[in-house]
């Protein structure tokens, strides 16, 4: 450990320098590792939904983070693995508020157009940038099929539960009319989550919502 002397001796700009560094080391040496592990996927996930997955590099990450490399890498092994983190992390937690806002609201109709208020409330947030799987997605090259497979399979997570709703609140359906009107709401829902983003307005989630009920109307 240096000495009171050596301390002495550095200029200013070092001491500075050198104070920031233990500053760091008892910031994330004090983190729990789940807590440190959940820093780095919410701020590089930050980074791919605002400025993109390509235009994301390691070194900024650990910069972000305030962190060695070799900390990152002991919890990811690549940047591809972070970013799979990234988007179990935004959908879980979009799910969980998606079933709890639809489940709030009375049986019906409200239930069935739910996903479209709660989109409305998304859009309001600071930054929205629209989907963040379908984001990452226009950013993948065709042998990254590992984030490929995540994307899929929430898609479908997502149509799954749409479908329970569309169950829940029209009885007597065939399997076909639950599959043809939970698939219109999610095409529905996509479409809007990425026009709201493209045309800097929420004129597609109206529009998205006013047609829904034309989905499901006559079965009711």
């Amino acid at each position: 450990m240096p000495s009171e002397t050596s301390f002495m001796a550095q200029s200013p700009r070092q001491t500075c320098i050198n104070s920031f560094g233990i500053f760091l080391f008892v910031k994330f040496v004090s983190m729990q590792r789940p807590e440190l592990h959940q820093h780095i996927i919410t701020t590089a996930g930050n980074l791919f939904y605002v400025q993109g997955y390509n235009s994301t590099g390691i070194n900024e990450i650990i910069e972000k983070c305030g962190i060695a490399k070799a900390t990152l890498y002991g919890h990811f092994k690549s940047k591809e693995d972070i970013c799979v983190a990234y988007l179990e992390q935004r959908h879980d937690a979009f799910m969980h508020s998606l079933k709890s806002f639809v489940g709030r609201r009375s049986r019906g109709k409200n239930q069935l157009l739910g996903i479209f208020d709660l989109l409305q409330d998304m859009y309001r947030e600071e930054n929205f940038q629209g989907c963040w799987a379908l984001k990452t997605l226009g950013e993948l090259s065709p042998d990254q099929k590992k984030i490929l497979g995540v994307i899929q399979k929430q898609k479908k997570d997502l149509l799954l539960f749409l479908g329970e709703v569309v169950g829940e609140n029209i009885p007597n359906l065939s399997r076909a009319e639950m599959e043809k009107t939970s698939g219109g709401l999610y095409l529905l829902y996509e479409s809007a989550i990425t026009e709201s983003h493209l045309f800097k307005n929420d004129w597609p989630i109206y529009m998205a919502k006013s047609i829904a009920p034309s989905l499901f109307t006559e079965l009711e």
